[in-house]
Parts: C-alpha cells; sequence; structure tokens
C-alpha cells in the first residue's frame, strides 16, 4: 500500500465510522438490538478479513490477554449502546458531538492510570474540549431530552477512552484485527442472548442497516484503519479521524434535516480542532 493509498484508506474509514449514528438511526429498533446485530456482522466480516490476511502479525494471546479482550469487549458493547441510546433520544449530531469528548478522557485517564505526566498543552486541549461541549448542549436545563442525549454520548465518548487504554495496556504483541475480532466477539456472546427474544420483530430493512454497521462500520472501518497504520504516522491518522463527527453531521443534516444551530458548529469546531491540534502536537 502506498501512502496515496493509506490516506485514502483512511479517509474511508473514517466515513465509515461517521455514518454510524446515521446507520443507528436508520434501524427502528432497540439500542440493544443494534449492538447484537452490529456484532455479529462485524464478526463475521472482521473473522473473513484475518482469513484472507496474508500477514499475520503477533502472538497467540495468553489467558491474561483473553480476560482483557473480554472485559474491552464488554466496554465496546456498553460503548455502542450508550452512543446509539443518544442518536435515539437527541439525534446524529449531539451523538457524534458528545462522542467526539472521549480523547479529553483519554488524556486525563491516561494520566491517572499509566501515571504519566500530563503536559500544559493536553490540559488546555481538555478545556476547550469542555467549553465546545457547553456550547453543544442546547439548554441548560438536565431534564430535556437533548441533554440527557448528550450526557449518553458523553458517557460512550468515556467508555470508549476506557476500552482504548485497555487495548494500549493489553493488546501489545497481538494482531489488533484479531484482537478486534475478539472484542466483537464478546459483545455478540454477552448480547445475542439479552436481545434474542426481541430479534424476530426486527424488520428485513433493520437486518439491513445493522448488516451495514457490522461489514462496514465495523469490519472494513477497523481493517482499513490498521492497514494505513503500517504506512502513514498514527498522530496524521488522528487528523483524519478529527472529522469523523463532520461526516456524521454533513449526513444527517442532507438525510433527516437535522440542521445544527451557529452555537452548535461553533462548539463542535472547538472539540474537533483540539483534537486536530493535539494530535499535530504529539511528539
Amino acid at each position: 500500500m502506498t501512502e496515496r493509498q493509506a490516506l485514502f484508506a483512511i479517509h474511508l474509514g473514517a466515513l465509515m465510522f461517521g455514518l454510524s449514528g446515521i446507520f443507528g438511526k436508520l434501524a427502528t429498533t432497540s439500542p440493544l438490538n443494534i449492538s447484537a446485530g452490529r456484532a455479529v456482522f462485524a464478526v463475521l466480516a472482521l473473522a473473513l478479513f484475518a482469513q484472507l490476511s496474508k500477514q499475520s502479525r503477533g502472538m497467540r494471546p495468553s489467558a491474561r490477554q483473553l480476560g482483557l479482550l473480554a472485559l474491552g469487549g464488554l466496554l465496546l458493547g456498553s460503548h455502542w449502546i450508550t452512543f446509539f441510546e443518544s442518536v435515539k433520544v437527541s439525534g446524529v449530531a449531539i451523538a457524534t458531538l458528545g462522542f467526539a469528548s472521549f480523547p479529553a478522557f483519554t488524556v486525563l485517564l491516561e494520566g491517572l492510570l499509566f501515571r504519566e505526566r500530563t503536559r500544559g498543552r493536553e490540559f488546555l486541549m481538555v478545556g476547550v474540549v469542555c467549553l465546545g461541549l457547553i456550547l453543544v448542549t442546547p439548554e441548560f436545563n438536565l431534564g430535556s431530552e437533548a441533554n440527557i442525549g448528550l450526557l449518553w454520548a458523553v458517557l460512550s465518548g468515556f467508555l470508549f477512552a476506557l476500552l482504548s487504554l485497555l487495548n494500549r495496556a493489553s493488546t501489545q504483541g497481538l494482531d489488533p484485527v484479531k484482537a478486534a475480532l475478539c472484542q466483537n466477539l464478546t459483545v455478540m456472546l454477552l448480547f445475542m442472548p439479552l436481545a434474542w427474544q426481541q430479534l424476530p420483530e426486527v424488520t428485513l430493512v433493520n437486518w439491513f442497516w445493522l448488516a451495514l454497521l457490522g461489514v462496514f462500520c465495523t469490519g472494513l472501518a477497523h481493517s482499513l484503519f490498521v492497514a494505513s497504520l503500517r504506512v502513514i504516522k498514527a498522530r496524521t491518522a488522528a487528523v483524519i479521524f478529527a472529522l469523523e463527527p463532520v461526516y456524521g453531521i454533513a449526513f444527517a443534516w442532507w438525510l433527516f434535516s437535522e440542521q445544527p444551530s451557529l452555537r452548535m458548529l461553533a462548539g463542535g469546531t472547538l472539540i474537533i480542532l483540539a483534537i486536530v491540534v493535539s494530535a499535530r502536537m504529539a511528539k
């Protein structure tokens, strides 16, 4: 893969991740059903990619790593449920921007859990993200549906930050695609028994949206992300993935007429700008 191909792959992956909220809204079923169905199709897609990949990198996971991957699967599934709950309650734009707070949580938790010194510019990034979330908040009334949805989205970002840090501690030496396969398999095994009785009520159209979520927004997007990181730098990938909320908001505006207010756009711009600047300044 050339650098140009890697850049195209990472942009396509960011676009697919950005479409998660769109497909989640189109699927008129519960967040639990969406997460369970997404996991099924993601497992199939990741298993196929792992089988077709000629380069099998990484060692066999130890018993400790398998346990941590299972815990990561629980965090991944919880992240999905809270994110799709936010989409259902407050719409794609607020859900996507609330979730975009996860780099701020990552900075704070990384310093706390790994006892790494947090630099001044990282605290500044956290402050800018918080300011952006304040601007994104539709109204200062915790009881409003929009604010409840935003809280679900921020919780989703917090869970994803925990997952990122857990992966840092547990997946060293492992093939990242196979590690993702283990985590998605855990989500499927945990959620399918809970959703089993409701699945017969899921319509064929909804299964189509769940298939797109699992195959494209999870399996293929993750595979493109991993493949591109073999060519381009991680901080370059982080800058491109900061565009994920932009894609999500643009498609929500186009498909569902979820027109963001100027205040929401200002808050989203601050959040995305903080992520981009932080990634650019990373060494």
